[in-house]
């Protein structure tokens, strides 16, 4: 279908009362990505060269989402919300521009994928005028019933205008719809008003297209790809959907989860092969794993990339711009943020690595911290290779170690060490014979003393 264009029109105009929040409904995040991020990835994926977002009155949140994640994308605005054909209709001059094929979504269905939309662009390209996304819910109760006759779907009827023959259909209506451009603007021009709520549905589309003799045809999808979010519950359950096929996906291509229900993943999080991850792991936004990598239990990982056979964990965190080389090892209760930790490396037990480089095979003993803040600006540490840090060390950044160096445990490095040097900061250790015993004795005598008062 690369021969074909395509338009995209996002309704993303609902207010969202049900979700009780400040934030637009649409930017509610499903795996660390607003959800309409998630719908305009699978417009995209789907072919669609252009994308016009339909959006309320002051949307500042959502043009300055839709500005950095699909820049090309047209904003167009509902000034009163009066139906799905309505908020359509707001893109009007997207539409005129001439597509030939319109598909219509929403911004609060996170789960569709591209492969839906290329079901539904190749039915039109085959001579469909208007096709409907369908789905089978267990209880299609409240969803509006398809009604097909040989192949052509002659009508959408919401339950409350049903039969009883026609309740008992379990087909029903998604929402997601694929339109012919042309003749697009005639077809919606035709929808009325007349009913309870005064609105335009765009499901009267489906009428209008067989009173004119055209093709109408319905697509069933998977029920989960059209999970719609209106309130907090569905947006945990739209959260559990997404992870289960995020897990299934990690497994399928080769990573071992030991307790797969416990792992969370971000939208874009990769994951190599033969990649081990214990219970309780966190992935946030812009991770990348290797192959051959342990993450070991409770640990949380986000905008880092970790090297082919580095050890993660357990209890360890990495935060944005962590760079695990191959076969590092990032032990528990070490945090990793801003740093390259380099091939070899060892940070084991109870550290802080922040805007530092670490070179090869360097070990850092336990409680290494490198103190890159001075209350204004942030500083660098440069550690070189081959390099044994002391634990208990303090190294206070701006500051460079050089290869092959020691430094004592206890230290407080505040300037440049040499490379093969051993650099001891810290006083000098002093014993006094006999102290221990005499303050004992003095302690005891104090007590005593009290006692018999």
């Amino acid at each position: 279908m690369a021969s074909r264009t395509c338009l995209a029109i996002i309704l993303a105009a609902g207010e969202g009362t049900r979700m009780k929040s400040a934030t637009p409904k649409v930017l509610h995040p499903i795996g660390g990505r607003p959800m309409l991020g998630h719908v305009l990835d699978a417009a995209t994926e789907g072919g669609a060269g252009a994308i016009a977002v339909v959006v309320g009155p002051k949307a500042e949140a959502l043009t300055a989402f839709v500005g950095s994640a699909a820049p090309s994308a047209t904003m167009h605005v509902q000034a009163e919300r009066l139906g799905t054909a309505h908020a359509v209709l707001a893109a009007k001059d997207a539409i005129a521009r001439g597509y030939d094929d319109v598909l219509v979504l929403y911004g609060d269905t996170p789960l569709l994928t591209a492969r839906s939309l290329d079901r539904m662009r190749a039915e039109l390209a085959a001579g469909t005028d208007v096709a409907v996304a369908g789905f089978r819910p267990l209880d299609p109760s409240g969803y509006g019933r398809l009604i097909e006759d040989e192949g052509q779907l002659t009508a959408i009827v919401e339950e409350r205008d049903a039969n009883a023959k026609q309740r008992k259909v379990r087909y029903v209506n998604a929402g997601i719809m694929g339109f012919r451009g042309a003749g697009l603007l005639a077809l919606l021009a035709k929808i009325r008003n007349d009913n309870a709520k005064h609105e335009y549905y765009l499901t009267d589309a489906v009428e209008h297209a067989n009173k004119a003799g055209k093709r109408v045809k319905a697509i069933e999808v998977d029920a989960d790809e059209v999970a719609g979010v209106n309130d907090r519950q569905q947006l945990s359950h739209a959260e559990g959907l997404f992870q289960r096929v995020m897990r299934e996906t990690a497994m399928a291509e080769g990573a071992t989860m030991v307790a797969p229900a416990t792992v969370w993943f971000s939208y874009d999080t990769k994951i190599g092969k033969d990649v081990t991850i214990e219970p309780n792991v966190f992935f946030g936004p812009g991770v990348t794993v290797a192959d051959n990598v342990t993450i070991r239990a409770n640990s949380h990982i986000e905008g880092a990339t970790i090297a082919s056979g580095a050890v993660i964990g357990p209890f360890a965190r990495l935060r944005p711009g962590a760079v695990i080389g191959a076969r590092a090892h990032v032990g528990n209760f070490v945090e990793v943020k801003n740093t390259t930790v380099g091939e070899g490396a060892k940070a084991n037990h109870l550290s802080y690595l922040g805007d530092a480089d670490i070179g090869a095979r360097t070990n850092l003993g336990a409680g290494t911290i490198t103190c890159n803040y001075d209350g204004f600006d942030k500083h660098r540490t440069t550690i070189g290779a081959d390099v044994f840090v002391g634990s208990n060390t303090a190294l206070v950044a701006p500051v460079s170690v050089g290869d092959g160096a020691n430094i004592a445990a206890g230290s407080v490095i505040t300037h440049d060490v040499a490379a093969d040097a051993l650099a001891v900061a810290r006083a000098r250790q002093e014993d006094k014979p006999g102290w221990a015993k005499g303050y004992r004795q003095r302690k005891a005598a104090e007590k005593k003393a009290r006692k018999g008062k």
